[in-house]
């Protein structure tokens, strides 16, 4: 395990509690996947129907909640929250996503999150130096409509499709804004307004979303997906036969074939394969042998483990195991 979690120690400068901070991490702790062992978007799709809400807690007299270099990118971290996030990102490349938006960004990103659109970490999967910087902003500092803040109400509403500004923009604030979470709380609170100021006043701007971007799911979705996903979960170590997850979502064997491809553009035997890998990439990274591995996650065939372990990752497992 503490391979696992040795990242953690790499925190730094985080403006909250220590507590606050591994509560913050435990609601992904289960679902936790070391950097090397966690495939690219198939992978996605297994923990996009996982969302997690992020609760936040500024100081009880601040609007802001800050962090400063998180580094969490050995966390796979999909999640929304009503707080307005501001990050602000350096690094030779990374993945910016965005609701539905997923693109690469060079050298640096500085992007706009409006309120509950939900978003990967932007650090997650850089294998280089970074640096890091997020403002979450309580969404009632905003509530009080005044004719000075118009231009700052327009930016917010903008903020609704996800914003990511050019390199004009990140040059005129990077130096700025990394200097406003040293501040007292009321510069801090002047400063925010200028920052967003700049922003607003703009043109160096891209919308991520021609529409604003859903929470994903519809309720009734997220339950059915919930009760599956719990049912794996529980149930993937054995032989788990469709007409068993048909039945307990009320549907038959064709109509939820056609549901579970539609939900997550998976089969229900492609996503149970890549369920399986990732837990298997998660004991071998524990040092279980392959043998044990391979019974324990579910298959009945030893080569035909192997052949899917190195379908979904490129390697065969014991040449997964060696880079541990």
């Amino acid at each position: 395990m503490i391979l696992l979690f040795k990242n953690i120690n790499k925190i730094v400068n985080l403006r909250f509690k220590v507590p606050d901070f591994f509560n913050h991490i435990s609601s992904i702790r289960k679902h936790k996947i070391y950097l090397s062992t966690l495939a690219t978007l198939q992978d996605y799709l297994i923990y996009k129907m996982k969302i997690q809400f992020e609760k936040i807690e500024s100081e009880s007299d601040s609007s802001f909640r800050w962090l400063i270099n998180p580094k969490l990118n050995d966390f796979f971290f999909w999640h929304f929250h009503p707080e307005i996030e501001l990050v602000l990102i350096e690094a030779e490349e990374g993945t910016r996503h965005v609701g539905e938006h997923i693109s690469k960004f060079y050298q640096s990103d500085l992007v706009l999150i409006g309120s509950n659109i939900p978003h990967l970490n932007f650090d997650y999967g850089i294998k280089s130096d970074y640096q890091k910087l997020v403002l979450h902003i309580n969404p009632s500092f905003f509530e009080n409509s005044i004719t000075e803040m118009k231009l700052i109400q327009t930016l917010l509403e903008k903020a609704s499709f996800g914003i990511t500004f050019g390199d004009e923009t990140k040059s005129k604030i990077a130096t700025f804004f990394k200097t406003i979470p040293d501040l007292n709380h009321f510069e801090q609170f002047l400063s925010v307004l200028k920052l967003l100021n700049t922003l607003a006043n703009s043109d160096d701007f891209e919308l991520l979303h021609s529409e604003i971007p859903k929470n994903q799911l519809n309720k009734k979705e997220k339950e059915r997906l919930k009760q599956l996903y719990g049912f794996i979960d529980l149930n993937f170590q054995r032989k788990i036969e469709i007409e068993e997850v048909a039945a307990l979502s009320n549907l038959s064997k064709p109509a939820f074939c056609r549901y579970f491809k539609k939900m997550t553009k998976l089969t229900f035997t492609e996503f149970l394969n890549h369920y399986r890998i990732n837990e298997a990439k998660r004991l071998l990274v524990l040092d279980k042998n392959v043998s044990e591995t391979c019974y324990e996650c579910g298959f009945e065939s030893l080569s035909y483990f192997n052949r899917i372990f190195k379908k979904i990752t490129g390697e065969n497992p014991m040449t997964f195991k060696k880079r541990f």
